[in-house]
């Protein structure tokens, strides 16, 4: 059997795997992947599962509360479990007699960075042990640094609370929102489309409003200058 054989039996994939999934499966050799963003308020939204394996690892580790997937939040660094059976998880050992009998062998957390803001995590899994190389590290990374700007967008069309609030007052947002998008602009030397979502990311992983973020910029408090890109 085929290594593509093989996965594809361990984790069946629907007709149409989500964009946001697609790039890991194409470029790296991991068995399934699931991409999830999540606020500083705790607000958690699952965007893409490969299959029904991705898809209960990412569930678990919100039903526990606990997994690699909370440290790369905090961090913003990538977890690497290359031998999940060896052990080694003492953080999170009930996610990790899960895993084995889900027939997990390895999984890894990659952070989803806009600027210095972690708004999301991808977590990919293999069916047996495996060590991602440098190379691979540097891969996942860069992928999931190209599927930011689409993830904050997708989880942003369905914050229906903040679409109605922005209604309210539509003349207002777009001028205060067009002001800071041009400070931010400025700021980073970048574009427009750039730098509004480095606000929208802003705004989704602390839990509040672009329009909040918006005034903050444009009253001097916050500003995207001093932000690592």
């Amino acid at each position: 059997m085929t290594d593509s054989a093989h996965t594809e039996a361990m984790d069946p994939k629907p007709a149409e795997v989500d964009d946001l999934c697609r790039l890991f499966l194409s470029s790296l050799p991991v068995s399934g992947v699931s991409v999830a963003v999540m606020t500083a308020s705790g607000v958690r939204m699952t965007l893409c599962s490969s299959g029904v394996i991705a898809a209960r690892i990412d569930e678990l580790q919100f039903e526990l509360g606990e997994g690699p997937q909370s440290s790369v939040v905090r961090s913003g660094q990538i977890v690497m479990i290359p031998d999940v059976a060896s052990g080694g998880h003492d953080d999170w050992p009930v996610l990790g007699a899960a895993l084995g009998e889900l027939a997990v062998g390895a999984i890894f957390c990659v952070p989803i960075q806009m600027g210095a803001v972690t708004v999301g995590v991808a977590t990919l899994y293999s069916d047996r042990p495996l060590t991602l190389d440098h190379h691979q590290q540097a891969t996942a990374l860069a992928i999931a640094s190209a599927i930011a700007g689409g993830a904050v967008q997708q989880a942003m069309v369905s914050a229906i609370d903040e679409v109605a609030v922005e209604s309210a007052a539509a003349p207002v947002l777009r001028r205060e929102v067009h002001q800071a998008t041009g400070i931010v602009l400025v700021q980073l030397d970048t574009t427009a489309t750039v730098a509004y979502a480095r606000l929208q990311a802003y705004a989704f992983a602390n839990g509040i409003t672009v329009l909040t973020v918006a005034r903050d910029v444009v009253a001097g408090s916050l500003s995207f200058e001093e932000t690592p890109s």
